[in-house]
């Protein structure tokens, strides 16, 4: 059974950095799709930064060139590197397990964490 359990959240002010890391489990972690998701409350959960199983990345339009994401097949992690934070990133954020190599379709989720930037 897969799974994946997310680290990293908390409270951090506006302009600020933040490392989430996810650790996943019970599946052939290479030969995934993996991404960060995140959910205001009373939205949808939005994609956030996704990576291919040989490491090409997709951002959304509002965390280019704050986010980066990164994995390690080794280790079997992915992480999200949050710079330049902003209000607007307050959201429990989820990693996720494409069921594609490249394309990217929610398959798993992890339970969350809480980002909050606030002052």
């Amino acid at each position: 059974q897969v799974q994946l359990v997310e680290s990293g959240g908390g409270l951090v002010q506006p302009g600020g950095s933040l490392r989430l890391s996810c650790a996943a489990s019970g599946s052939i972690f290479s030969a995934y799709a993996m991404g960060w998701y995140r959910r205001v409350p009373g939205k949808q959960r939005d994609m956030v930064a996704v990576i291919t199983s040989g490491g090409n990345t997709n951002y959304a339009d509002s965390v280019k060139g704050r986010f980066i994401i990164s994995r390690d097949n080794v280790k079997n992690t992915v992480d999200l590197q949050m710079n330049s934070l902003k209000p607007e990133d307050t959201a429990v954020y989820y990693c996720v397990q494409s069921r594609y190599r490249v394309s990217f379709e929610p398959a798993y989720w992890g339970q969350g964490t809480q980002v909050t930037i606030s002052s």
